[in-house]
């Protein structure tokens, strides 16, 4: 029986997937697992691929869109380690990561999910690699320019990805491009909540884990390439994320909190980042403006009657990632 599962839930990329797959056999040399990759009814072809040139690889094709969390369970029960992990096909490992999480996991008291460090392609580091739950003031304030200025504040406490050292830190949430747990764990919470098609079950999954009293931690020198969002359209997917995020407010606070967090995210935030964008200087005013574009596009998501339903089975039939 392998230590370790790998699964992996791939939508039109797999030119990525093959260089995923890669890094883990080349990277991933003390423990044993497994790979298991699903296939959320890419439109192209060329998942094939998989099979010729890794052979060991478990391939699952749905001939249905499952989303990001139904897609994962699936492979979850197609797997047998004691350890899974969740990993976005458009990344990289660029050092042993999985070996050192492992490693690093005997030691962990009440260990729950964990995650490494995730690069963007020119090596900057991904501060969405861990996060805070989303509050209505965590949200209404972040924006790089202060998130980067106030690194410590514990409305969403980035300092664990700026501090030198290997020692790992207590965070609330982990990023859903590369997430590792006991299978005990993952089994006891419910697995991934599959009310949601994309976005924010990663949220919903830490938040599960954290009220089951275990503790979520980040590893620093586990070290990962995500490239993020290469076949998504990104407007779309913007507004996929903040739907759910709506999701999981009103399924963990209540209706009255998501209502409250709309019409601050709606107005209130828009104020800000208008107020930023007078009181700047000329340097940072190109960057807060397109903030501002953004916020503009998910405005409409804020004030709307929101039907996640339909909204998912739209999402899918214009071509949304599965992952």
């Amino acid at each position: 029986m392998p230590k370790l599962s790998i699964i992996i839930v791939n939508w039109n990329s797999t030119a990525y997937l093959l260089k995923c797959i890669e890094s883990i056999y080349k990277y991933t040399c003390e423990n044993e697992f497994e790979i298991i990759v699903v296939d959320n009814a890419s439109p192209d072809d060329d998942v094939e691929l998989v099979k010729h040139q890794f052979r060991d690889v478990v391939l699952i094709e749905s001939p249905e869109n499952l989303g990001f969390a139904r897609a994962n369970n699936l492979g979850f029960r197609a797997s047998s380690g004691d350890y899974v992990v969740f990993l976005n096909p458009d990344t990289i490992l660029i050092n042993s990561a999985f070996d050192l999480v492992l490693h690093q996991v005997h030691s962990l008291p009440n260990v729950g999910v964990v995650g490494c460090t995730l690069f963007n392609e020119d090596r900057t580091v991904q501060t969405s690699a861990i996060q805070t739950f989303p509050t209505v003031l965590n949200q209404l304030l972040d924006v790089d320019f202060i998130r980067n200025r106030f690194p410590a504040c514990p409305l969403w406490n980035i300092a664990p990805l700026l501090k030198s050292g290997n020692e790992p830190s207590q965070v609330e949430v982990i990023s859903g491009a590369c997430l590792l747990l006991k299978r005990e764990v993952f089994a006891q919470v419910g697995q991934f909540s599959e009310d949601y098609f994309m976005y924010a079950e990663d949220v919903d999954l830490c938040y599960k884990v954290v009220k089951a009293n275990f503790v979520n931690y980040y590893v620093p020198h586990a070290q990962i390439i995500h490239f993020g969002g290469k076949s998504s359209v990104k407007s779309r997917a913007v507004l996929m994320k903040w739907q759910s995020i709506l999701h999981y407010l009103a399924k963990h606070q209540g209706h009255f909190y998501q209502l409250v967090f709309r019409m601050a995210m709606a107005v209130l935030r828009l104020s800000v980042l208008s107020l930023l964008w007078l009181v700047s200087r000329k340097s940072r005013k190109e960057s807060i403006q397109g903030t501002l574009l953004k916020w503009w596009l998910i405005l409409k998501t804020m004030v709307a009657h929101f039907e996640r339903a339909e909204s998912a089975k739209t999402f899918t039939a214009q071509g949304a990632k599965g992952q």
